[in-house]
Parts: structure tokens; sequence; C-alpha cells
């Protein structure tokens, strides 16, 4: 499935895109939304400093976090460059199913990639929380997080994010333009999760095991750890992803108290964690 001048739309898509460096920790994608060097990336690829970037032309420059908004896994990084090949957002409720889709990113290392497929849906994925998705059978791979969605225009309508079901899932354009003009999520922890399915007291209970940790974060004053298995809060257990960031819109930045599993997963543990503000920065 092609369109007249797909190529040269897949081209100036390549050089909208960037490669994101976190610190030491890995790597991802970013799309330039913005000439003046305003860049667009997943939360958990920008979860470490100190931030790179490197264009399609192998030129390299720092970043530093603008706004990071964890429920949603976006985040804005600014770069010093100017005059960048930006890539215009497009309005993702107007996508439809069966239309066709190009992902751009850095999947192993392999820079500027490009894969194509069509929307298979646009909506909720059971078990990822309230927010939509644009759900894609695209190819991702490790590198690709973080990159844009587009449509046979050349428009951005998502920021690719995961791979669930063997589906691509990709943040919706209009959420990513909401973060852009200051609207954060309320409350965050810090963390980046994955949901698990435990036994706990011979039972199957739904968990969210810590991945990361981020620096100076809610969960880092809380002495969370990498590993830890959050189980609940408020004394309600979790079924879902939803019901953590249900918790999180509903506390804004007040003291929440969390269930969680350590080390043997023998006793349910309770921290009481402050919740911090969404991070926004200087822009």
């Amino acid at each position: 499935m092609t369109v007249p001048g797909f190529g040269e739309t897949a081209e100036k898509l390549r050089r909208s895109t960037v490669q994101v460096r976190a610190g030491r920790r890995g790597q991802g994608s970013g799309a330039i939304v913005k000439p003046d060097g305003v860049i667009v990336t997943n939360a958990h690829v920008a979860a470490f400093s100190p931030l790179e970037i490197e264009l399609w032309d192998g030129k390299r420059a720092p970043a530093i976090l603008s706004m990071r908004d964890e429920l949603r896994d976006i985040a804005v990084l600014r770069t010093p460059l100017a005059g960048l090949p930006a890539a215009p957002l497009a309005d993702s409720d107007q996508l439809r199913v069966g239309e066709l889709v190009v992902a751009i990113g850095n999947p192993l290392g392999f820079t500027g990639a490009l894969t194509k497929g069509v929307v298979h849906s646009i909506g909720r994925v059971p078990g990822l929380g309230p927010m939509k998705w644009v759900q894609a059978d695209v190819r991702l791979a490790p590198g690709n997080s973080g990159g844009p969605l587009a449509n046979a225009a050349g428009h951005v309508v998502g920021i690719n994010t995961m791979i669930a079901g063997g589906v691509g899932l990709a943040v919706p354009s209009n959420a990513v333009s909401r973060v852009l003009r200051g609207r954060v999520s309320r409350g965050s922890l810090g963390i980046t999760t994955r949901p698990v399915q435990i036994t706990f007291r011979g039972r199957t209970q739904f968990g969210l095991v810590i991945l990361e940790i981020i620096e100076n974060s809610a969960a880092e004053d809380a002495s969370l750890m990498l590993g830890d298995i959050i189980t609940g809060a408020e004394e309600r257990t979790f079924d879902s992803m939803d019901d953590l960031e249900q918790v999180l819109e509903r506390a804004g930045e007040r003291v929440v108290r969390l269930q969680f599993l350590r080390g043997d997963r023998a006793n349910v543990r309770t921290v009481a964690v402050r919740l911090s503000p969404p991070k926004l920065a200087a822009a």
C-alpha cells in the first residue's frame, strides 16, 4: 500500500526523528515538533540524565527535560539547536481504522528505520489505564520508543510507546498537544512500571513491578526500590494499571499510602509517599 510521494514523505519524517540518549542506561527515539528545538519522546526514554539527541545527519546536541507526564508517558525536551526540520502534529481524533501509518525510529541501532502498517483501533487497552491509544500493526523494537507514528501525509498522529498483544501502541497526538500546552497529569511517583501476575499467600494477584525510579522523585524519597511490586493503595488492592492511575489523578500532590512487596514477598509493606508535582521546567 503506497501513496504518491511516499518516499519523499518518509525522508522528511526521518529528518524529523532524532535518537535520544539518556545517561548510560539506554536510548530511544524522539520527534522534532517545533523548529526551535522542541522534541517529544516517551517519559521512560528520558528517565535519566544527561540527555543528548542525535539528528539524522549525525549531529549531536545536549537536551534538557522541559516537561514530563508519566501517566501519558510523554516527555518534552529542549535542545539549543534551531532551524530543525519539524514534523506537524495531526488531529488524532480524525484518524480512522484501516488508515495507512508509518513508524520511524532507531530500533536496535538502525538509524531512521521505517515500518508501515494500518490502524487497528483507537481507544483504551484493557489493563493499560483510562487513556486512549493508537493501535497499529507496525513492527516496533527496542529503540523505537518515543519516535513518531505518522499518517500518509507525514503528519504525526502518535508517539510510539510499546508493543502489546503483537500490536504497536502510540500515545495519540492530541494527548501530546495537551502536554505541550502544559496540561500534564497531576501527581507523580517518578517510576516506570510493568504489570505482573504474582502468587501471594496462595492467590494470584495483580501487581506493578518497578523498573525505573527517577532521581529526586517521590518514589526515591519514600525509599521504594527497583524490583518492588506495588499491589495497592490506601488498603485497596489493584486489579489493573487503571487503579494506580486513578489514585494518582485523585490524589493531586498529597500523601498516598502504597502497599508493596519486596524481596521474598512474604509480607505486604506500606509506605507513605508524598506525591511530587508534575515535572515542569522552564521552556
